[in-house]
């Protein structure tokens, strides 16, 4: 039966996103830089992690991440009543170039410390190895959006190094499925589709450059606390780099076909743009660790189901 301190210790992480959600849910757009939806999952993240878990929580654990949770709430409800204002009048100051990214993305260094401090709480250091990937993943995506924030665009060459070729690359499948007309030029695309032409400019959060970071992040700690030999390890984190280019792939292709086929207009583009990169990579990094623990857990159930065997047709 599963551990009722493991639910309440759940409920409690999931409290300032669930508050959020209820009281702000116009926030909780799926785009990286134009929301919270990352919030939920992370939140899924940590659920599936923790759910099952055979670990005995004490009630006063329980109890000291509860303030916590109320500070984090208490951040989240100030932001509308001046703090949010403050912050963008701030920006100025540390030479801040995107003001959205800038905002949000205290919203995640706030929900990572939060979660990094309770699972400390509950876990002590072995949290690393218990439940990383969600704590992770919105430290992770604090760091990029710091970077979108301070160098946005092109200016940061070497995460900008790699879209001439995502680029060239998307070309060449246009022309090759014959969805329209298309050349580029370092990492401007030229489109002309059944709404006429298109210059298309692509920067590395827009290739998706910022998802195989956190990809990596993620990964990595995820890894980190599977006991399988490290062969398996090196082989399933390719295996996610190898997907998770695919989806930046699959998004640009996808920003393109939207140009050439359904509109040319501006705003119609921005919005489509705007959801179009977590929508497909947030749920392919989730589905993929599913699929990596269900192998895992299948074959060492397998393992164990041999070496019983074994061990009782012993004389």
């Amino acid at each position: 039966m599963q551990n009722k301190n493991i639910i309440f210790a759940i409920a409690i992480l999931a409290s300032p996103v669930l508050f959020a959600l209820v009281v702000f849910p116009d926030t909780f757009s799926l785009g990286w830089n134009q929301g919270r939806g990352g919030f939920l999952f992370a939140m899924a993240f940590i659920a599936a992690e923790l759910i099952g878990l055979k670990l005995e929580i004490p009630k006063k654990r329980l109890l000291a991440i509860i303030p916590l949770a109320i500070i984090v709430i208490i951040y989240l409800t100030s932001l509308d009543f001046g703090l949010k204002a403050y912050l963008i009048s701030a920006a100025p100051s540390f030479q801040v170039l995107l003001k959205d990214s800038w905002t949000w993305m205290w919203d995640f260094i706030v929900l990572a410390a939060f979660f990094m401090a309770s699972m400390t709480i509950l876990f002590g250091k072995r949290w690393i190895r218990i439940s990383p990937a969600g704590p992770i993943y919105t430290a992770g995506t604090a760091i990029i959006l710091s970077l979108d924030a301070f160098f946005p665009y092109d200016s940061l060459g070497p995460l900008q190094y790699v879209v001439p070729y995502l680029v060239q690359l998307d070309v060449f499948l246009i022309n090759l499925f014959h969805l329209g007309l298309a050349t580029s030029h370092g990492n401007v695309m030229f489109l002309d589709g059944i709404h006429g032409p298109f210059a298309l400019q692509v920067f590395w959060p827009s290739a998706g450059v910022h998802s195989i970071i956190i990809y990596s992040l993620v990964m990595m700690a995820f890894l980190l606390k599977m006991n399988i030999p490290r062969k398996r390890k090196v082989v399933y984190f390719a295996l996610g780099v190898i997907g998770t280019i695919t989806v930046n792939v699959i998004r640009i292709l996808s920003l393109s076909i939207f140009v050439l086929k359904i509109s040319t207009n501006v705003n119609e583009f921005e919005s489509f743009h705007g959801i179009a990169g977590e929508i497909m990579f947030l749920p392919w990094l989730f589905i993929f660790l599913l699929i990596v623990t269900y192998v895992e857990t299948k074959r060492i159930k397998k393992l164990e189901g041999g070496n019983n065997g074994s061990s009782q047709s012993q004389p």
